[in-house]
């Protein structure tokens, strides 16, 4: 455990960044996989509403530091090719 005031409030606003970082990551799984069980129930209608708020979900990520570009542009494609086989 660190003795040093700034490290101790360093060690507090991380931990509050982990929290934030792990529920944004965690939120855009969720809605990639409400996007994935609607293309299953061949619903295209469905598919592209949530397809649009996973994209705004994975844009707002990048945004704000938490993923790479690369990897949203990865996700992004997935879950676009997903779509677009049910079309």
């Amino acid at each position: 455990m660190a003795n040093i005031k700034s490290q101790i409030k360093r060690n507090r606003t991380n931990e509050k960044a982990r929290q934030r970082n792990a529920s944004a990551k965690s939120a855009v799984r969720t809605a990639a996989k409400k996007v994935k069980l609607a293309v299953e129930a061949k619903d295209l209608a469905k598919a592209e509403e949530l397809l649009n708020a996973a994209f705004r979900l994975i844009d707002k990520t990048v945004s704000d530091g938490i993923q790479h570009e690369n990897t949203a542009a990865r996700q992004k494609g997935e879950l676009q090719r997903l779509v677009n086989s049910i079309k």
